[in-house]
């Protein structure tokens, strides 16, 4: 049966490695994996993952010669700790993992950011593979080599820059994800489009339903998201430069995690994305940089996808404008104390914008607060 998967590679020299997109990636992970050279995979899942498509990938692993040890962890934000960080090392030196061999992260962003970070750190580096099982995952967290953990400081502030070997990125397995995980994942979509290309954006708003309905709109959102990522990547591996552009939303979105303590049954992720990606857009329009038609533009396809885009649609609430404030001053992209937004001149226009003065932060904040609140 001829290969219906799409390829997007990812050329980073002797680091170079290949994006598969479609439907049962996972029966074909062995032959696949196999073909790495590895004698021995982990695979590192959690509860909830694990119970649907652990067993499957692990039979198609030894089918092809492999000997596999699982990793089990518990779901959820809170998992990206020190204490699952030693569990999940741990449990890959118990397995005999050698440096040849590989890691196998089998679940969403979490399980891809922790296992990945284990996987750089145990023998001082082995290989691992990325079979991400959310939308957020297939189109964002596993691509690029960012792996890590959340500190009490701040959410992904310890990590390492660490590339896949592979990633499978099986779009069937997003058929039993809820609509809410759906929809957070929907918002890193989105954003491809928001920071260079006003094309996909605009394909974006004419296809979502068939995204979300698993035809091959599903498919070609997953391929271009990759590309997109992948570009960017290519050009600036440890986010010195406009790799930082792939941050577009996530300042106002990170601090919106921290004050909620991640706590998912509150805000998930690509939730606070929506959310930061409107107030970017909102943010850029205050400031005399982006037209308001196209913040509304934002706003409006961001809605109709059923994400929320305003500060009162955080369940339990978001605290005060110097909690938000305090939230932000621990972002990744601060130097000098000074905050760095990626702000727009339009969609597909986005740029970093660097040193922008607490003041007009902080103005703008309060007229969000209040507009949440009237």
């Amino acid at each position: 049966m001829p290969d219906a998967s799409i390829t997007v590679p990812v050329p980073l020299g002797d680091r170079a490695y290949d994006i598969l997109v479609g439907r049962g990636l996972v029966g074909e992970a062995g032959r696949r994996i196999a073909a790495l050279g590895a004698r021995a995979a982990a695979i590192v899942t959690d509860e909830n993952v694990g119970r649907l498509y652990a067993e499957a990938l692990e039979a198609s692993l030894r089918q092809h010669g492999l000997r596999t040890a699982i990793v089990t962890v518990a779901p959820g934000e809170a998992t990206k700790s020190y204490a699952s960080l030693e569990q999940v090392c741990d449990a890959v030196l118990a397995a005999k993992i050698e440096r040849g061999d590989l890691v196998v992260a089998l679940g969403g962003g979490v399980v891809g950011d922790l296992a990945g970070f284990a996987a750089a750190v145990v023998r001082r580096g082995v290989r691992f593979v990325q079979v991400p099982t959310t939308l957020l995952s297939q189109v964002d967290s596993s691509v690029g080599g960012k792996t890590g953990i959340n500190s009490r400081h701040g959410k992904n502030l310890v990590g390492a820059f660490h590339q896949p070997s592979l990633v499978l990125a099986d779009t069937a397995l997003l058929d039993t994800l809820p609509l809410r995980e759906m929809r957070a994942g929907y918002a890193e979509v989105v954003k491809y489009g928001l920071i260079d290309d006003a094309a996909f954006f605009a394909w974006c708003e004419a296809n979502w339903q068939g995204v979300f309905a698993g035809g091959p709109e599903r498919d070609e959102a997953v391929a271009q998201s990759c590309r997109a990522k992948a570009a960017v990547v290519v050009r600036d591996e440890r986010e010195d430069g406009d790799r930082a552009l792939l941050n577009l939303g996530h300042t106002f979105g990170h601090a919106m995690e921290r004050i909620t303590r991640y706590d998912s049954g509150r805000l998930v992720h690509g939730e606070g994305v929506a959310i930061g990606l409107a107030q970017a857009f909102r943010f850029s329009a205050a400031l005399g940089l982006c037209p308001v038609a196209d913040a509304e533009r934002v706003e409006a396809h961001l809605a109709a996808a059923g994400l929320p885009t305003r500060l009162n649609q955080v369940p339990g609430g978001y605290g005060t404008v110097d909690d938000l404030l305090d939230a932000m001053a621990q972002d990744k992209k601060v130097k000098g104390g000074a905050l760095t937004f990626i702000l727009a001149r339009g969609i597909g226009q986005s740029f970093i914008a660097p040193g922008i003065g607490i003041d007009k932060v902080r103005a703008f904040l309060t007229s969000e607060s209040s507009a949440a609140r009237s």
